[in-house]
């Protein structure tokens, strides 16, 4: 049987990822989780979890990762910091790290997305303090509160209609002069007494001390300068999956998500993707924690089946 470093190589220290460890820990797996920065990924600016079952008072983003991180530590599983920066299909499969390469019987790829950003001062500052990239993640915290919604598409489109049932209003800022998202989300929005839509309007720049006060605006069209004062902003203008140090070499979709079927595995054998770096409907904490224990015991079922050849 061919040999290698690990049995498995998890890429990607979020929810997703220390799921998956939390699994291949328990099943006696050698494993090892690889993560560039820190544990956690998006969760970890998000100051308050309210939709993660089993916490009805909500739980803090850092808490949450903190916890997952000592229960995958508890069932044995390793972690190195460390950034990957390519991958060589084997078996067994090798990923190319700086300076060094580590191979193993199975991969899974948990390495996550991240929200699209404006790029506009108090953007990160203000991020987790009224600045939110997931309608759904924090909605219910602006109850009867006037906010805005940045964005046109599909997103942006259908999170402005579920955040018409907890905002008292919602500025719906667009830099064009037409959405661009589906006809039918379009017709809803504009049907909404609650949405009023800045056409041809930008953030230049987002307001507050501790916590988000204002943005301010300007008409790309005349040039005029305006202030909203608002208690949140919804940025949601696309996802980019952190598949760039792939280079292609496991199939995606047209916008980089990896292709799965519906136990995590790709077309290619022993290579796994979970949590929002594949293709999928809802990218939340609860369906990545999902797609990484899925993506576990698939791992260890595939590996099995390599010690039994």
């Amino acid at each position: 049987m061919t040999s290698w470093d690990y049995d498995l190589i998890i890429i990607g220290g979020g929810p997703a990822g220390l799921t998956a460890g939390i699994y291949a820990g328990r099943a006696r797996l050698q494993t090892l989780l690889l993560e560039k920065l820190i544990h956690g990924g998006q969760v970890m600016t998000t100051d308050l979890v309210e939709n993660y079952p089993g916490f009805p008072e909500g739980i803090s983003g850092f808490e949450l990762s903190d916890r997952l991180r000592r229960q995958a530590e508890r069932f044995g599983l390793e972690f190195q910091v460390a950034e990957v920066k390519g991958l060589k299909i084997g078996p067994p499969h090798k990923l190319i790290l700086e300076g060094r390469q580590l191979t193993a019987g199975a991969l899974i790829i948990a390495s996550g997305a991240r929200y699209r950003r404006l790029g506009v001062k108090g953007e990160d500052e203000l991020t987790g303090k009224g600045v939110s990239f997931c309608a759904t993640c924090d909605g219910a915290l602006y109850r009867d509160q006037e906010i805005a919604v940045v964005g046109g598409g599909d997103t942006a489109l259908t999170d402005t209609l579920f955040l018409t049932r907890f905002a008292a209003k919602i500025h719906l800022l667009h830099r064009r002069d037409a959405l661009r998202g589906a006809k039918i989300l379009q017709e809803q929005v504009l049907a909404q007494e609650k949405v009023q839509i800045h056409w041809d309007t930008v953030v230049s720049e987002i307001k507050g001390t501790q916590v988000v006060e204002a943005l301010e605006l300007k008409n790309v069209k005349s040039g005029a300068r305006s202030t909203l004062p608002v208690a949140g902003v919804f940025i949601l203008v696309g996802v980019t999956p952190n598949t760039d140090w792939l280079q292609s070499s496991v199939p995606m979709d047209e916008w980089g998500f990896i292709i799965t079927d519906d136990q995590m595995a790709t077309s290619i054998p022993g290579i796994f993707a979970a949590g929002d770096v594949r293709q999928k409907l809802l990218r939340q904490i609860s369906t990545a924690v999902g797609d990484g224990a899925t993506a576990a015991f698939a791992a260890e079922n595939y590996l099995a089946g390599l010690h039994q050849r």
